[in-house]
């Protein structure tokens, strides 16, 4: 349909203006706050998008916040709800993974959550470590890690299909072969499980000069800080995913970790930085 152009005049006329008016207010530039209009729901949308829909009102704030935009909080939830999108989740049910009913030696609880001087002052000085499981189509895939408590990155992950201790000692293997291990002494504290408290393990620890922490029995705030990396992962990606393989599984999880938590995704303990920016800070600081 080709619409019929309607003279200058006759549209001033009606609209009750001069022409001189209209030509000015036609070639006026386009003012900040209108560009703001259009840019900021734009720029909130696409943020969301790149953090794969999980970014709720504090995380995208402080994106906006690094690109140079200032965007209040009440704005943002506004323009959030316009939007239809949201960082909030569905809690599932958790199948339990500790195993705490064994005679093994336990360590002593030398990190505390609680007590703040027991907490690390530089990277590489308490690792806290957990499993978990996968659903998959194929039946369960347990995930052990290790996560610097300073940086909060999984500096350590392995993957197998049973929960025996090579899944925790592969995790540690490889957080000791990417970390620069200073010559303090390196804490790794976990829960009472049978593969944390097994000889293999204490073994392996012995041999790395690294001094074993474990939390109180039935105590979950003990090792809260490992449990809520677990929580954010199943949040962000296992529940809105259904995958049918366990080799599906686990490249997921890879590149979550790697390309995902570890580097894009900006952490709100550590000042809205990603683990891998706050680690290289603090060591060229």
């Amino acid at each position: 349909m080709v619409r019929e152009k309607i003279p200058v005049i006759f549209t001033c006329k009606v609209l009750a203006v001069s022409r001189s008016g209209f030509y000015r207010w036609k070639e006026k530039p386009e003012s900040e706050r209108e560009k703001e209009t259009v840019e900021i729901p734009k720029r909130i949308l696409e943020i969301h998008d790149e953090s794969r829909g999980t970014y709720g009102e504090p995380r995208i704030r402080n994106a906006l916040k690094d690109e140079g935009i200032a965007c209040g909080k009440n704005r943002i939830v506004k323009i959030m709800k316009k939007l239809s999108i949201s960082g909030l989740f569905k809690k599932k049910f958790r199948v339990q993974t500790t195993d705490s009913n064994h005679d093994f030696p336990i360590a002593g609880r030398i990190f505390q959550t609680e007590n703040w001087e027991t907490h690390p002052t530089r990277p590489n000085q308490v690792w806290v470590s957990d499993i978990s499981y996968i659903p998959t189509g194929e039946g369960f895939l347990y995930l052990g890690t290790f996560l610097d408590l300073f940086t909060r990155k999984i500096v350590g992950f392995s993957m197998s299909e049973d929960m025996k201790t090579d899944l925790i000692i592969t995790a540690l293997s490889m957080a000791i072969g990417r970390q620069e291990i200073g010559p303090e002494k390196l804490t790794t504290h976990s829960d009472r499980g049978v593969q944390y408290a097994s000889q293999g393990f204490r073994d392996e620890l012995k041999r790395l000069k690294i001094v074993p922490s474990m939390s109180r029995r039935g105590n979950c705030y003990d090792n809260a800080f490992a449990e809520s990396f677990f929580s954010t992962l199943k949040k962000e990606l296992i529940y809105r995913n259904e995958f049918k393989t366990k080799e599906e599984a686990k490249r997921a999880i890879f590149e979550y970790i790697e390309c995902w938590y570890n580097r894009k995704r900006l952490h709100s303990s550590i000042g809205y930085v990603t683990p891998m920016k706050y680690e290289e800070l603090y060591l060229a600081a």
